[in-house]
């Protein structure tokens, strides 16, 4: 399907850009590895062959972190469980599932729970895949116990995405929305985004709705004006 707009009611030519729905994909092939990434990817392939039942990954927002737990739950058929409503020890031996993946365990507020849920993962055998900003830190974690399994976990940590790969990343986004991009435009805004991935996404998002209000291919001044507001926004 092709993109479309319409006239405003000033009669300008500008379109209203219609805001088609854009779901991030999250599959193996659409990951693109780098030397930020590498490690943590190659670890999540080697599943179930892991040095510890548990495994934590480290990385700053954006860093791509989210994507390698979605390529990890589909290989290992992992049940995703939200860091504010963890099962309780009654749901786990009830459902006794197999492998469990946290996306931002750090925002799980019950300690009770996540710790009896380590404890299930050490106790039956399943896998559980955790995801975080940082490594666990006394001052932010009541229960001494739980700290301790927490920091028992192996950990692979993600570098925050380099001027490499934030560029690959918007290459790819631009051709899943079918945009014709000026190589300086794309220089040009690999150089200054933020280098996180969301940041990326939420660019190209932005750079597309304008580029279709206006009716015009993407150029350097079009992606440094929508740049400009970006970044004031």
């Amino acid at each position: 399907m092709t993109k479309a707009g319409a006239l405003d009611d000033r009669g300008s030519g500008r379109q209203l850009p219609l805001d088609w729905p854009t779901t991030p994909r999250f599959g193996r092939e659409d990951f693109l590895p780098a030397a930020s990434n590498r490690a943590a990817l190659e670890m999540i392939e080697r599943w179930p062959d892991w040095p510890d039942r548990a495994l934590t990954l480290i990385g700053p927002k954006g860093a791509g972190k989210s994507h390698l737990c979605a390529i990890w739950a589909a290989r290992a058929g992992a049940c995703a469980v939200a860091p504010d409503a963890l099962p309780t020890l009654e749901q786990l031996a009830a459902e006794a599932p197999r492998a469990i993946l946290i996306d931002d365990v750090d925002r799980a507020s019950d300690e009770t729970a996540l710790f009896h849920l380590l404890n299930f993962v050490s106790e039956s055998g399943a896998f559980l895949l955790m995801s975080a900003p940082r490594a666990p830190r006394a001052e932010g974690v009541r229960l001494p116990d739980l700290l301790s399994r927490l920091r028992r976990a192996p950990a692979v940590e993600i570098g925050a995405p380099d001027e490499e790969l934030v560029r690959a990343v918007l290459v790819k986004l631009f051709a899943d929305r079918q945009l014709i991009v000026e190589p300086p435009a794309l220089a040009f805004a690999a150089l200054r985004l933020e280098r996180s991935l969301d940041a990326a996404r939420a660019f190209v998002a932005a750079l597309d709705r304008e580029a279709l209000a206006r009716g015009r291919p993407v150029t350097r001044a079009l992606a440094a004006k929508v740049m400009e507001e970006f970044i004031r926004d």
